[in-house]
């Protein structure tokens, strides 16, 4: 008996090891960091924007954006005067670009070929998060400070107007059918809205996600990913707001993405990883990776292309002195370490 319970044990064991095989090779090589683009400079950072048919990669710098050709990591300009900028959101077909300049309150609208600003429009208070919505061909700001998202005119800049909202904004997502979603990070919850009629539609509880930040979307089968401050990530369903499941990812994530030529959505995680999500089915999800990346790299861009995905980062000294404005200062970041983390097949 002892020897049948010995192979028994051991044809488990092999079982074990053979799907574990199975599902490596169904899932390929998996994601690495493949290049590193020194970039250097100075001034903190947001978020980026890839441009996957212009091949440009938009990153927010503080006071300005830096625009990078994506397969070389060449600089090959510059959007400037943009006072505390966070986010960047591009309206392909009217050859305009928008950016949420925090500090400053505004808009700066720009052109896509020339990387000129021709004009700004104001928004709320510390706008944060800025999308572009085709089916209305709007923009709007989510702004941090005066709980509210702006609603602009992408054809001309015209202010249309504000949404309250009932918390501090994060992250956005559109479906591309006149809704926008947008996380409650204070809150903990998912905000919808209607693009066209510039009102909430609903607010669904995040619970056990808590402190939302980002925000994604499979729109083919309506569903959100969102990354929680408290390391996981919930899957929603769009139509519901129901928590369909969530998914252990790394510590300190700020942005997710989706990508519908995969399957796959994307958590980038301050703590130095990415964790991969697979879409087995619309109610099926399973973590298949966590890709060592490097601290720091919270913000991200995914190339709908070559389905790549872009990571920044840099080096960090100790935190300056507390100040009774500053309690708890930030990590010094180091002179010229700033770099983009190139993550593919």
């Amino acid at each position: 008996m002892p020897a049948i319970y010995a192979m028994l044990r051991w044809m488990i064991a092999l079982l074990t090891l053979m799907i574990a095989a199975i599902s490596v090779a169904a899932f390929g090589q998996g994601y690495k960091v493949v290049k590193t683009y020194n970039v250097g400079g100075d001034g903190g950072w947001d978020y980026l924007t890839a441009d996957a048919s212009a091949r440009r990669l938009y990153i927010s710098r503080a006071t300005h954006v830096i625009v990078l050709d994506l397969d070389t990591g060449k600089t090959v300009g510059e959007i400037a005067d943009t006072p505390g900028v966070h986010g960047i959101a591009l309206a392909p077909e009217l050859n305009r670009g928008f950016t949420s300049n925090g500090r400053e309150g505004t808009v700066s609208i720009f052109d896509l070929k020339t990387l000129e600003t021709t004009s700004k429009a104001k928004a709320g208070e510390n706008p944060d998060a800025i999308l572009y919505d085709p089916a209305s061909k709007r923009i709007f700001t989510f702004n941090g400070r005066s709980h509210d998202s702006t609603a602009i005119d992408a054809t001309n800049g015209a202010v249309l107007g504000t949404i309250k909202l009932d918390g501090k904004p994060e992250f956005a997502a559109s479906n591309g059918n006149g809704e926008v979603f947008v996380n409650i990070e204070d809150k903990s919850e998912l905000t919808a809205i209607d693009s066209n009629r510039l009102a909430v539609k609903a607010i669904w509880p995040l619970a056990p996600c808590e402190e939302p930040s980002g925000l994604s979307i499979d729109r083919k089968n309506r569903r959100l990913f969102v990354g929680c401050d408290n390391k996981m990530m919930a899957v929603v369903n769009a139509d519901t707001g129901k928590v369909l499941t969530t998914l252990p990812i790394g510590e300190g994530v700020d942005a997710t993405r989706f990508d519908d030529g995969t399957g796959l959505a994307f958590a980038s995680c301050g703590e130095g990883v990415l964790t991969v999500v697979k879409e087995e089915s619309p109610d099926k999800f399973s973590v298949v990776q966590n890709v060592p990346t490097q601290p720091g790299a919270r913000t991200m861009a995914l190339d709908s292309k070559t389905h790549d995905v872009y990571v920044v980062t840099a080096k960090f000294g100790p935190p300056p002195p507390a100040t009774a404005d500053n309690p708890h200062p930030r990590r010094s970041i180091l002179p010229d370490s700033f770099v983009v983390l190139v993550i593919a097949k």
